[in-house]
């Protein structure tokens, strides 16, 4: 994560939702009943990209603070947020050193939208994790989502239907090479009907995917005795065979 893999692509990024501070009702829901359920008042989005989630958790009432390995991303959640009238905490911070950039304990940490599969080994991705629960309270949640499930990994998908929208098909191209993945996002873009199409491809490289087995014993190895899984945002518990998603809900040990 030395280069900044989201140069060039963080102004399109928002592409793959509508409008900035539109959210998915069932994604809403999960989080603010699942943070009900656990008494959070404030989050950290250590991956926190565009910002969408930072307008999501700050619309459903909690003290949210985001940071972001990716220079390109924080000035694009900079102009985001700046849009809408919000001012959120922004920190320049690689997930696996979070402790040396906050002192102060969040009652919970995501790391959404597949970030944790930029850690290239099973080692970094347990720092990952060891420093993600480091800026944890007693007690408090460390949530992981992410699209690639057993299912895909076991079906394999060329291609798959990101956006269709009139002016912008949006498609994933997925080589499957080895434990890892590389995902090429290609843009047909239309400026009017019938006016010329522009074609446009950014990549990024996953080394290593790590599916429910995989997050189950590394966060084991991070200090997290308790894992739940869930295959959507209904709470539905993760099934190998048939969930689309993976969705990681972990609780920091009380002392």
């Amino acid at each position: 994560m030395s280069q900044d893999a989201y140069e060039g692509f963080a102004e399109r990024y928002d592409r793959f939702h509508g409008r900035f501070d539109e959210h998915d009702p069932e994604e809403a829901t999960f989080f603010h009943q699942l943070f009900a359920g656990h008494e959070v008042q404030s989050v950290l989005d250590c991956a926190c990209g565009t910002g969408r989630h930072l307008h999501m958790f700050h619309s459903l009432g909690y003290q949210v603070t985001g940071s972001d390995i990716s220079r390109a991303m924080l000035a694009r959640v900079e102009v985001n947020l700046a849009s809408r009238g919000l001012q959120v905490p922004l920190h320049r911070a690689d997930y696996r050193e979070l402790p040396q950039h906050f002192h102060q304990p969040f009652d919970a940490v995501v790391c959404l939208s597949s970030s944790l599969l930029h850690m290239p080994t099973e080692t970094e991705a347990v720092r990952a994790l060891r420093s993600m629960g480091g800026v944890l309270c007693d007690g408090g949640l460390l949530v992981l989502t992410q699209g690639t499930s057993d299912r895909q990994w076991r079906e394999k998908p060329r291609f798959l239907l990101a956006v269709d929208e009139p002016d912008l098909t949006r498609l994933f191209v997925i080589d499957y090479e080895g434990s890892g993945a590389g995902y090429h996002i290609v843009d047909l873009e239309r400026s009017e009907p019938g006016a010329g199409r522009e074609l446009k491809v950014w990549s990024v490289d996953y080394p290593r995917v790590y599916l429910q087995d995989d997050q189950e014993r590394l966060l084991g190895e991070a200090g997290f005795n308790s894992v739940e899984f869930y295959g959507s945002y209904r709470f539905e518990a993760y099934d190998k065979e048939e969930s689309r998603r993976l969705i990681a809900v972990a609780p920091k040990p009380l002392l």
